[in-house]
């Protein structure tokens, strides 16, 4: 009896710790509303780039009647050609779904847009990502190219690389090499995945402020530091729209 009351005593108490234990694997701070973005990449058919972006153009007010449009962009460099990459604001999930009914729905939109372009596509992805929590999306001083740098992260979230990353993306800000308009991070797509989107004036100031930084002791320890919890990392340079919100 001893021994038994000596074993239901220890389970009892690893139950009491077992939620303490857990609580220091939490992947860091939360947001605390709903809203999330989301990352489409659309890859259309070589000859039908031009049609594909004046279709959207002309239709836009369809689509943007029911969601925000973020910023939608051409990809200049990084990865297949012909492709373009859009961003979509939700105040939440409930709200996406009632878009996408709405959408759905619309005559206009079907046979304006959706109908003629789903032809010019030859794959389509998504990404749901929150923004970090130390971040917040910021509007570019005036027009420039934009590159969106893709981090693919050691496993165990913001509590585990936060700090550092946040050092590595502020030493290139604070020190005028570069702006930042969002870091996000993905809940739904490729997991342990950070996005971080720059703007610059043109391709040249951004290669030129890139080599300064590479110079500059205060980058190289910051993202010395940062690169101990990255796995891979690429890049796109973003051309935007004429009817991107984001210029």
């Amino acid at each position: 009896m001893l021994v038994l009351r000596s074993a239901l005593t220890r389970a009892l108490a690893s139950r009491t710790l077992a939620p303490q234990v857990c609580s220091s694997f939490a992947t860091g701070p939360r947001q605390y509303d709903g809203t999330f973005y989301e990352f489409r990449t659309y890859y259309l058919k070589p000859s039908k780039m031009n049609e594909f972006l004046e279709n959207f153009k002309k239709n836009a007010h369809l689509r943007t009647a029911h969601s925000e449009l973020v910023g939608y962009w051409s990809v200049e460099f990084g990865g297949r050609m012909n492709k373009v990459f859009h961003i979509w604001k939700y105040d939440n999930f409930a709200h996406r779904a009632e878009v996408r009914k709405a959408l759905a729905n619309c005559k206009e939109w079907q046979e304006q847009s959706i109908i003629p372009n789903l032809a010019h596509i030859d794959k389509q992805e998504t990404e749901i990502t929150y923004l970090i929590p130390w971040s917040k999306l910021e509007k570019p001083p005036k027009e420039g190219v934009y590159e969106l740098a893709v981090f693919q992260m050691k496993p165990g979230g913001p509590a585990l690389w936060g700090d550092a990353f946040k050092r590595a993306i502020n030493a290139h800000v604070n020190l005028g090499y570069t702006k930042v308009v969002g870091v996000f991070h993905t809940e739904y797509g490729e997991l342990n995945r950070v996005h971080v989107l720059w703007w610059n004036e043109s391709a040249d100031s951004r290669a030129a402020g890139r080599h300064k930084s590479h110079e500059d002791p205060r980058v190289v320890a910051a993202v010395r530091e940062s690169v101990n919890y990255l796995v891979s990392q690429q890049n796109m340079l973003l051309i935007p729209t004429s009817f991107s919100p984001l210029k």
